[in-house]
C-alpha cells in the first residue's frame, strides 16, 4: 500500500470543557475521497480546522507527505479549504476570486491566466470569469469556490459540508459533479458532512466519527452492509435494532433472546459472541421478507400492524409479539395483498443482518 499523504497520528483536542478529540489516528491515501461522518458534536469539524491549521491540537500531530505540519500555520501547509458558504469577495470579479491566492503567491500574470481558465474549464464555467458572485447561482458560487481551492494545486483538499446550503436536486447534482472532479485531479479529498447519502454516493472510505473517536472505518458498502458497532449500525441508514442475548451456540450460527422471541443468527469476523453475552441484531428493513410460506428458511410467525404507502414504497410494520415489532420497506411495485391484521411468515437471508456487541446500559 502507497504511504499515506495525510497522517493523523493520536489527536486529542480540549477547549477546557472536556475532551472533543480523543487520541483519533488516520492514515489517508493520496487520491482517496475519504469523508467524516458523524452527528453533531462528534468532531469532524474540528479535525477539519486542526488538519488546515486553523485550530491547534492539544496533543498529537499532524503529518502531510511524511512532513509534520502541527506547528505550522495554515498558509505554509499545502492544504486548501472549500467552505459551506464559500467566502467569496463580493467586490471582486469569479477571475478575481480564483486568482487571488495565485497572486498572493507571486504566481506571474500569464500563469495565473492559465492556470485561473483551467479551473474555469474544469468546474464547467468558462466564459463565466468577468461576472460578479451576486450573479450567480448558488451551485455557481459553489463551483467558483472549489476552483478557487484547486486552482492552487493542494496535495490534500478540505471540504467543510460544502453542499449544505444547496436546495436538494442541486446537492444531488453537484455530488456528481464532485466526485467526478476529484477522479479527474487526482486530489485527495477530505470531505465531512452529517448527510448518511451523500457520504454513501460520493466516499471511497468513509470514517464514523461519535463523540471524539472512530467508531468504524471502511467502503461505503462496508459500513452500511457490515456495522462493526451499535452506533455505526444504528447512524447508517434505516435499521430493526433488535437487542438481546445469546442463549444458544451451534455450529449453524446462535439464537439471540430478543423480547421473549428466539431469532436466529451468524456470527461474523468481527464478532463472535458467547452465551449470555448481550448483542443487537441490524435488520434492515429492506431486508425482511414475509409471505403465507416460510421466507428464508424461518418459521417466524407475525400479524401486520400498518401500511404506508411512501413515494413508491410502502412501509410495513409487522409485529412477532407484544412487545417486537419490524419494520419493512417493499417496492411499490411488490405491493402486497395482505389487509392489516394478516398472519404472515417473516424472515430475512441471515448473512444480512450483521450482528454488532450491545454494551450500552440499556442493553437488555
Amino acid at each position: 500500500m502507497a504511504e499515506p499523504i495525510l497522517r493523523l497520528d493520536g489527536l486529542c483536542k480540549d477547549y477546557g470543557e472536556g475532551l472533543v478529540l480523543s487520541d483519533l489516528s488516520l492514515d489517508v491515501y493520496p487520491g482517496e475521497f475519504l469523508t467524516l461522518l458523524g452527528p453533531s458534536g462528534c468532531g469532524k469539524t474540528t479535525t477539519l480546522r486542526i488538519i488546515a491549521g486553523l485550530e491547534r491540537p492539544t496533543s498529537g500531530h499532524v503529518f502531510i507527505d511524511g512532513t509534520d505540519v502541527t506547528g505550522l500555520p495554515p498558509e505554509k501547509r499545502p492544504v486548501n479549504t472549500v467552505f459551506q458558504n464559500y467566502a467569496l469577495f463580493p467586490h471582486m470579479t469569479v477571475f478575481q476570486n480564483i486568482a487571488y491566492g495565485l497572486k498572493v503567491l507571486g504566481i506571474s500574470k500569464s500563469e495565473q491566466k492559465e492556470r485561473v481558465m483551467a479551473a474555469l474549464s474544469l468546474v464547467r464555467l468558462s466564459g463565466f470569469e468577468r461576472r460578479m458572485p451576486s450573479q450567480l447561482s448558488g451551485g455557481q458560487r459553489q463551483r467558483v469556490a472549489i476552483a478557487r481551492a484547486v486552482v492552487l494545486q493542494p496535495k490534500v483538499l478540505l471540504l467543510d459540508e460544502p453542499l449544505g446550503a444547496l436546495d436538494l436536486k442541486l446537492r444531488q447534482e453537484m455530488q456528481q459533479e464532485l466526485k467526478s472532479l476529484q477522479q479527474k485531479l487526482g486530489i485527495t479529498f477530505v470531505y465531512i458532512t452529517h448527510d448518511q447519502e451523500e457520504a454513501l454516493n460520493m466516499s471511497s472510505r468513509i470514517v464514523i466519527l461519535n463523540a471524539g473517536h472512530i467508531e468504524q472505518i471502511g467502503t461505503p458498502e462496508e459500513v452500511y452492509e457490515h456495522p462493526r458497532t451499535l452506533f455505526a449500525a444504528d447512524f447508517i441508514g434505516q435499521n430493526n435494532l433488535l437487542r438481546g442475548t445469546v442463549t444458544a451456540l451451534s455450529p449453524e450460527g446462535l439464537t439471540l433472546e430478543v423480547n421473549g422471541i428466539s431469532l436466529p443468527a451468524l456470527p461474523n469476523d468481527a464478532f463472535s459472541p458467547a452465551a449470555g453475552e448481550k448483542a443487537a441484531l441490524c435488520l434492515r428493513p429492506q431486508r425482511i421478507r414475509y409471505g403465507r410460506e416460510p421466507q428464508h428458511g424461518m418459521a417466524l410467525k407475525g400479524i401486520i400492524r400498518s401500511k404506508e404507502y411512501v413515494g413508491g414504497m410502502q412501509h410495513t410494520q409487522i409485529a412477532l409479539g407484544d412487545a417486537l415489532v419490524l419494520n419493512a420497506v417493499t417496492q411499490s411495485a411488490e405491493l402486497d395483498s395482505y389487509p392489516v391484521g394478516s398472519e404472515v411468515y417473516v424472515g430475512w437471508n441471515q448473512r444480512h443482518a450483521p450482528l454488532v456487541p450491545d454494551h450500552s446500559e440499556e442493553a437488555v
